[in-house]
């Protein structure tokens, strides 16, 4: 995966990319809770993890391309209001399940830790707690 390939994977996983419609927007990680179809796909997670390790080096820049900073805060800010606060649209509507909302709430803290650490200059640190394969 290239820098570009990277960002653009971020995009549609944030949604923020202007091809909705894509298979990859509509089931993207927060594509596939808007509308919530009682299916979380988990390669979403893989997939942002992956687009965070291949843009490691330009969280150290000084000036971090906007597009990859509004797409990981757009992932853990909507994944977090939409799936995880019990007044959510999911959970106020009982659309998701509590396995589920664990599952979210373990993803959400995964990229936001990473994307602090690399924010930091903490690359080693940043994926200590990710392995790349299946948590389930």
């Amino acid at each position: 995966m290239t820098k570009e390939e990277a960002i653009e994977e971020l995009m549609y996983q944030s949604a923020h990319h202007e091809n909705i419609e894509s298979d990859r927007w509509e089931n993207g990680f927060l594509g596939q809770l808007r509308p919530f179809r009682k299916v979380l796909h988990e390669e979403n997670y893989h997939l942002i993890m992956r687009a965070l390790q291949v843009l490691g080096t330009e969280f150290e820049k000084d000036f971090v391309d906007k597009r990859i900073i509004s797409c990981v805060w757009g992932i853990c800010h909507y994944g977090r209001m939409w799936a995880l606060y019990p007044g959510g649209m999911l959970q106020s509507n009982n659309l998701i399940t509590k396995e589920q909302v664990e599952q979210i709430d373990q993803w959400l803290i995964d990229i936001s830790y990473t994307a602090s650490c690399l924010l930091e200059g903490a690359v080693e640190e940043a994926f200590w707690n990710y392995n790349g394969e299946n948590k389930e």
